[in-house]
């Protein structure tokens, strides 16, 4: 076996620099999130200072274009609206065959969600009196911002491109102003959503690259023991 040989496995299995810095920037909106669920209780789930300003300052600003223009990131982002990108980024990974891609993506708008509507029915924190776009009762976290934040950080890591991430934060933070200018988040929601698919995304991503940085080290390993054509002979 040539020396060239020996040495791609372990280009194979070198760990993504990135990684720890996802990892940090997960553990960190973890804490976040658990912080800022702490100070709503504490405060008797009732919106906050900073909520009822900026509600009134979303009250304050309402026009009707701006509620056509809300409605958009509020339909697109919408359960419907996230399984059809879903499904549809997905598709176009296993078709580029990345499936290891497409795992991860899927893996992590499951857990996105599967956190958050529960969380949210046991949190039950009330909406705005006066929304004009949900009639569930319970806003804390918001579901559309954190899988917009999830879809944004999940696409920004696997594809490497700045644009994703510019494209990403202009649309998570549209997402933002939509749900509480169209009043149903109060903005403790949509901050808490914002940090729980940040925290999801990156925990996910870290762990989907860490199986694959060991299977990859595994087959390696059977490779330079047999090599491509049978058991090495000493």
């Amino acid at each position: 076996m040539t020396d060239a040989a020996i040495a791609a496995p372990d280009e194979v299995v070198a760990p993504d620099s990135r990684r720890a810095i996802a990892l940090v920037t997960g553990v960190i909106a973890t804490v976040a999130f658990v912080v800022l669920r702490v100070v709503v209780a504490l405060g008797g789930h009732q919106p906050l200072e900073m909520d009822v300003w900026w509600h009134d300052l979303m009250v304050a600003t309402l026009d009707p274009a701006m509620i056509i223009v809300a409605w958009v990131p509020a339909i697109v982002g919408g359960t419907i609206g996230m399984i059809v990108v879903g499904i549809v980024v997905i598709a176009l990974f296993l078709w580029r065959r990345r499936r290891w891609d497409a795992l991860t993506l899927a893996i992590a708008m499951i857990i996105v969600v599967g956190i958050g509507a529960p969380l949210a029915a046991v949190i039950a924190r009330v909406r705005p009196a006066d929304s004009l776009a949900e009639s569930v009762a319970t806003s804390f976290p918001s579901g559309h911002t954190a899988v917009a934040t999830t879809v944004t950080v999940i696409l920004g890591l696997l594809l490497r491109r700045w644009y994703i991430w510019v494209v990403g934060a202009v649309w998570t933070v549209a997402m933002m102003w939509s749900r509480t200018y169209l009043h149903a988040h109060w903005l403790t929601d949509v901050i808490a959503g914002m940090l729980e698919g940040l925290a999801v995304a990156c925990l996910v991503w870290c762990a989907v690259e860490a199986v694959r940085d060991r299977r990859a080290a595994r087959s390696a390993r059977s490779m330079t023991l047999t090599g491509p054509e049978g058991p090495a002979i000493s």
